[in-house]
């Protein structure tokens, strides 16, 4: 195992459960309790991204990724950054593991930098904003922020090259 940051956090969540069990039981208990539903509720989302993980690892290859999405990413990567931002649900941090993955395959870092931005798209939340703030508004929010993670992701690139790492 390379990476062992999940189980230090791991340890250091349940030392800080245990001081708080230890200072305060009356408290601890509804924290621990609302952090079983956070778990209950992701654990489908992080389902679907561990699949999503699986399919990618087993029936695309890195050269293929690298096509698409690699340092050279042409218009069409940006697009599928950008597009799958959109679509994904859930919490972003479910899906680090799979843009992790990625990004060891050769990911540009501003083509995840764009996906995380473009999160902030619900599609669900649409309609409710459109019932707020009126359609212009909500058309012209999403071009910002479409144009946004677009501007975020292609900066990165800039200041990796400037600063000659991956690693900002």
């Amino acid at each position: 195992m390379k990476n062992k940051t999940g189980i230090v956090l791991l340890v250091l969540v349940g030392i800080a459960y245990s001081v708080l069990f230890a200072l305060n039981e009356p408290k601890a208990l509804p924290a621990l309790q609302e952090s079983l539903h956070v778990l209950l509720f992701i654990i489908p989302i992080l389902a679907v991204v561990f699949f999503l993980m699986a399919l990618l690892n087993t029936f695309v290859d890195e050269k293929s990724i690298a096509k698409h999405i690699g340092e050279g990413s042409s218009l069409k990567g940006w697009s599928i950054a950008l597009v799958s931002g959109i679509l994904s649900h859930g919490p972003a941090y479910v899906w680090y593991p799979l843009l992790q993955d990625l990004r060891n395959k050769g990911i540009n870092d501003g083509l995840i930098i764009t996906f995380l931005y473009a999160r902030a798209i619900k599609i669900p939340w649409i309609p409710m904003m459109i019932s707020y703030f009126g359609l212009s508004f909500t058309v012209i929010f999403s071009i910002y922020i479409l144009v946004g993670a677009l501007l975020q992701g292609l900066l990165s690139n800039q200041l990796n090259r400037v600063l000659g790492s991956r690693n900002l």
